[in-house]
């Protein structure tokens, strides 16, 4: 069950793209490929949601250049790259009665599928009912080598 929880970093920073360039190039830097990523704001400051291809150097890296970095994991499912992808796997995870606290997407090069990345109040009662419904969640080793 724990293979299909993906860890994410997440860099809380005062607003700016001036400190996401900052980030962005330390990774660059340190050799550290963004697989996906997603920029929440508010007016004084913002959280960047990484998930990097080694999360271990992210966080040193991030630390040392004194960001304030925390953890969790997500789960990533795969979608048809068609209209009412996305609705279909909401409705299921309606039907199951799971909490979503935050998601983020994005299309994949191939047309044939999107990937929906899902923060859950509850991973493993998700991995449990998403699987049994069908759903193809993809393994961490599948996303990091995205």
């Amino acid at each position: 069950m724990d293979n299909y929880k993906v860890e994410q970093i997440a860099v809380f920073m005062k607003n700016g793209y001036d400190r996401l360039a900052e980030v962005t190039n330390l990774l660059a830097e340190n050799g550290i490929n963004i697989r996906s990523l997603s920029l929440a704001d508010t007016a004084a400051y913002a959280i960047l949601r990484l998930i990097v291809n080694d999360t271990e150097k992210t966080k040193q890296v991030l630390k040392e250049s004194d960001f304030t970095v925390g953890r969790n994991d997500v789960l990533v499912i795969e979608v048809p790259d068609r209209p009412g992808g996305t609705a279909s796997v909401l409705q299921t995870i309606k039907e199951q009665g799971l909490h979503i606290e935050y998601m983020y997407a994005f299309a994949q090069g191939n047309g044939e599928s999107a990937l929906i990345i899902f923060r859950f109040a509850n991973p493993d009662a998700a991995i449990t009912a998403l699987t049994k419904a069908g759903l193809r969640l993809l393994t961490r080793e599948e996303v990091y080598a995205l």
